[in-house]
């Protein structure tokens, strides 16, 4: 088990990627490995927004305000309950939903907001989400996520990006764990 305390820095990781590229599996890993809480995502969606991408129909920006704010809010209160980090799955495709997960850190110096972004190719989301079963994310629906997607810049130092393409899935988590852990030495 490795040690999350890092004098008294608590962090919130969030696995984000598209539909698909593994954010539950990862995010599933790293708790475990880590002993420390994790938050799913999709749990957090209101139940119009499920029925929307069941639909078929894409989530626009007023659909993941709320969603976005409310997992921020979660993680913050998993960290007041003396934890010293907290896992979150969050797709986290556009930078300013980024954004808005990293405002959990503003005036918070001992709070630190990191990004494990899982970068996938469309053929690999695709035959991925397809293979699902009772998820309401369905095939037709990792399009929009790719159009929406905007990769990590350089300038957002606080993204660990896990190449997942062609990889399989005990290298993928194996990957993503020593990333964590090496960013933990550096805090």
């Amino acid at each position: 088990m490795a040690s999350t305390q890092s004098g008294d820095v608590k962090h919130i990781w969030v696995v984000g990627g598209p539909a698909g590229s593994g954010k539950s599996t990862v995010g599933h890993h790293l708790a475990e490995e880590l002993s420390i809480p994790y938050i799913e995502g999709d749990d957090f969606h209101p139940q119009a927004n499920k029925d929307k991408m069941g639909s078929g129909i894409p989530l626009d920006d007023q659909d993941r305000w709320d969603w976005l704010i409310t997992l921020r809010d979660e993680a913050v209160k998993q960290l007041h309950s003396s934890n010293s980090s907290v896992i979150v799955t969050c797709s986290a495709l556009k930078r300013k939903y980024r954004d808005v997960i990293r405002i959990a850190s503003y005036g918070h110096p001992s709070v630190q907001v990191h990004f494990i972004y899982l970068k996938v190719d469309e053929a690999t989301l695709q035959k991925r989400v397809a293979a699902r079963v009772g998820h309401y994310m369905k095939e037709n629906m990792v399009q929009s996520q790719l159009d929406q997607l905007e990769a990590p810049g350089d300038d957002e130092r606080d993204v660990l990006t896990v190449d997942v393409t062609n990889v399989d899935r005990e290298t993928v988590k194996a990957n993503a764990l020593s990333l964590v852990k090496r960013r933990l030495q550096q805090s």
